[in-house]
């Protein structure tokens, strides 16, 4: 009787183990006698202990930290970036066959990748191009890890860290850029000036009463100023005609 009652507890804790519950992010590889079976889940699933095994999966997005890496650009400029990558699993069969773990497995992706890619740009493109960069790493993870069923969703450069010396000669890069477009900037505003100069005595020549009637202008705007003074602004001919004066009198 005790054998019966103890064989007959021993199947009902044998059933009761075989059940697994899923949750809806949950996916469940089954193996039989260690061969692939299936993929199971969500929900409650039935698992035969000692001839079936089932390996968890988690679905959701998973932030992976990429440590800090010395990278050296193109131009030979040592800095120090570190990123941030999401991915998420969409085959688990893939994901628990194909790679022994794939969390580890795509960070030390990652790392490498993040060295190789930036290593092809110089700095000032790692600096103002940030967001192609991060397309191209993305791209280039999401190529390699599909064959692991692993997508890379987005890639996030956070820091790019260069050394104070290179801060300091960035610092006197962007100074001088400032004064090369201040000085092209008063370049440009001399050569319009210059050039509506030229339009405004072109066609002042064009009639002198223009020219007399700007002149006259002139002294009204001198004699609105207090000042016991008044200048008389001389036309640029009358020396020639004071010459030509003296030569008829003599």
């Amino acid at each position: 009787m005790l054998g019966f009652s103890g064989a007959a507890l021993f199947i009902v804790l044998l059933i009761v183990s075989s059940f697994r519950i899923l949750r809806e992010y949950e996916r469940g590889v089954v193996f039989l006698l260690g061969r692939f079976w299936k993929v199971k889940g969500p929900g409650l699933i039935v698992v035969i202990p000692g001839i079936q095994q089932m390996v968890r999966i988690d679905l959701r997005t998973v932030v992976l930290d990429v440590p800090t890496q010395d990278v050296i650009s193109r131009d030979n400029v040592s800095v120090k970036v570190n990123a941030v990558v999401y991915l998420r699993v969409i085959d688990p069969q893939k994901a628990v066959i194909e790679v022994e773990d794939f969390l580890n497995a795509t960070s030390q992706l990652a790392q490498t990748t993040l060295r190789s890619v930036l290593g092809k740009h110089e700095l000032d493109e790692m600096l103002a191009e940030r967001e192609r960069l991060n397309l191209d790493i993305q791209q280039v993870l999401d190529t390699q890890t599909d064959a692991w069923g692993i997508k890379v969703a987005n890639v996030e450069i956070k820091h790019v860290d260069i050394d104070e010396s290179m801060v300091r000669a960035i610092a006197k890069q962007a100074e001088a850029e400032r004064e090369r477009r201040a000085k092209v900037i008063h370049a440009e505003g001399e050569l319009q000036a210059s050039e509506k100069l030229l339009q405004a005595a072109q066609m002042l020549s064009q009639q002198p009463e223009a020219m007399q009637l700007r002149y006259l202008q002139t002294l009204a705007g001198i004699a609105g100023d207090k000042t016991n003074t008044i200048v008389f602004p001389m036309p640029g001919n009358f020396t020639d005609l004071l010459s030509r004066q003296k030569a008829a009198g003599m």
